[in-house]
């Protein structure tokens, strides 16, 4: 099979391509901008790549065209592919009926966590020998890639996939997740987040029901039990077993930042211990829920706490980008308060009364759409002092950080604002990055104005 992919460049997609190239299928692609990694990682993969949507492509005749959700009405090389009514599908439909169907899928899903816990999990599942395919939305340092058909059996059943509650696609507005038809589901939180498409958390949860509504009785949910909207969702109808993890009573993950400890406990029974080189609550319950997933594949919890000790995480998740006269240079995905707050709170542990410099884009849909502007300086008010790039945004960033005082600096300009951080910076700082995107580069932009500090 042919397939040509509108919208390439995007993680998904992208690793929808690279699972196809896998397969044996031509792909080819375009994107409105072919740029690396990913566009280095597909053409690695002998995968063709177009800059933009011209017509032209209709020439390639593919057996499907596979359309991103980046891809909107009004498109040219979409209208013409309607006008014409040539085969198309979605990323996850596609993926869904040609890579996933007769795999035993384990789906993570969540607000927050859900790249991390499916980087821990298809470890957990890899270093047992099961030999998983995967597809997530970051680099697990354990692989050095985002998607695998599979490992070295060939014929191995078992799937790890991010699961994202975002839109489909034009066609599909239903979320992704939907389509993936998972036996072992994590449902790790639930938030109110892309305010771009989801009126309020009810919808939210709307979608997440209809996930639950998709798993067999011989499935799994793992849940947290702390979370009241999970509560909901499940309350709506579940037909598969549900396993709860942060349950005071049940199973709970301790330990603690200093000797990098994890407790496996239940109840007040210790079920088993590992160290490794994570920090913070979060990921200790990031690590039980993948635990609990893999137990259900047959992984035994020794065996899974094994693994997560030379577990490696994954990039751009408190990832040290570099050093410079002793100041360190962080880069993390954080793009919502509660991220924001739980990223820095892991560092301010970490760290000790060490100052820590936090560096913010409000990149994502939601933060650009100034939803959870009023619930920023909470989440930052365990930082030293905040940086700000506001370009592009439709709000007032010094407005909203206004309750931070003379902790906070706002700028539209990088470069300057570059200048401003690396002026401000001593040695011994924590210089945290918080973006869902490039950011223009900031990190090799810092770490060189820091070395002519």
């Amino acid at each position: 099979m042919h397939i040509h992919i509108l919208g390439i460049c995007g993680t998904f997609m992208g690793g929808v391509a690279q699972l196809a190239r896998a397969a044996g299928h031509r792909v080819t692609g375009c994107d409105a901008g072919v740029y690396p990694p990913m566009s280095t990682q597909l053409e690695a993969s002998g995968i063709e790549l177009v800059e933009g949507y011209g017509v032209e492509q209709l020439a390639l005749n593919p057996d499907c065209y596979v359309i991103g959700n980046a891809v909107s009405r009004g498109n040219p090389l979409l209208e013409e592919i309607l006008d014409r009514g040539l085969p198309y599908d979605s990323g996850p439909q596609w993926l869904a009926d040609n890579v996933l169907r007769g795999r035993w899928v384990l789906a993570v899903a969540g607000t927050h966590g859900k790249t991390t816990t499916s980087a821990m999990l298809a470890w957990i599942l890899e270093d047992a020998g099961l030999s998983p395919g995967f597809l997530i939305g970051g680099v697990p340092m354990n692989f050095g890639i985002s998607a695998r058909l599979s490992g070295k059996i060939s014929d191995s059943p078992f799937f790890v996939i991010e699961a994202d509650e975002y839109d489909t696609a034009f066609c599909d507005k239903r979320s992704k997740f939907i389509h993936y038809r998972p036996r072992t589901a994590v449902l790790n939180n639930l938030e109110f987040d892309h305010a771009d498409i989801f009126a309020d958390l009810s919808a939210i949860e709307t979608q997440f029901h209809h996930l639950v509504r998709t798993l067999p009785r011989s499935g799994l949910v793992v849940s947290n039990a702390r979370e009241a909207s999970l509560d909901r969702v499940l309350a709506r109808g579940c037909w598969t077993p549900v396993e709860k993890f942060n349950d005071f009573s049940g199973w709970q993950m301790t330990g603690n930042d200093a000797d990098g400890l994890l407790c496996l406990m239940r109840g007040e029974e210790n079920i088993g211990e590992a160290r490794w080189a994570l920090t913070g609550e979060h990921n200790r319950a990031n690590a039980l829920a993948a635990l609990l997933a893999a137990r259900h594949v047959g992984v035994p919890f020794d065996k899974g706490l094994e693994a997560l000790s030379r577990f490696e995480n994954v990039k751009r998740r408190m990832e040290l980008r570099g050093t410079v006269n002793n100041i360190q240079v962080f880069d993390d995905f954080a793009h919502h308060p509660t991220a924001i707050a739980t990223t820095v709170a892991g560092l301010r542990r970490k760290v000790g009364r060490a100052r820590i410099l936090a560096v913010l884009e409000p990149r994502s849909n939601t933060m650009k759409l100034g939803v959870m502007k009023a619930q920023l300086p909470a989440s930052l008010a365990e930082t030293d002092m905040v940086f700000c790039y506001a370009a592009n945004l439709g709000w007032d960033a010094a407005e909203a950080l206004a309750p931070l005082g003379n902790k906070a600096v706002v700028d539209d300009d990088l470069a300057r604002l570059v200048k401003s951080i690396a002026a401000f910076a001593r040695p011994g700082d924590q210089v945290l990055v918080m973006s869902n995107g490039g950011f223009g580069g900031i990190h090799d932009q810092l770490l060189a104005a820091l070395a002519l500090s």
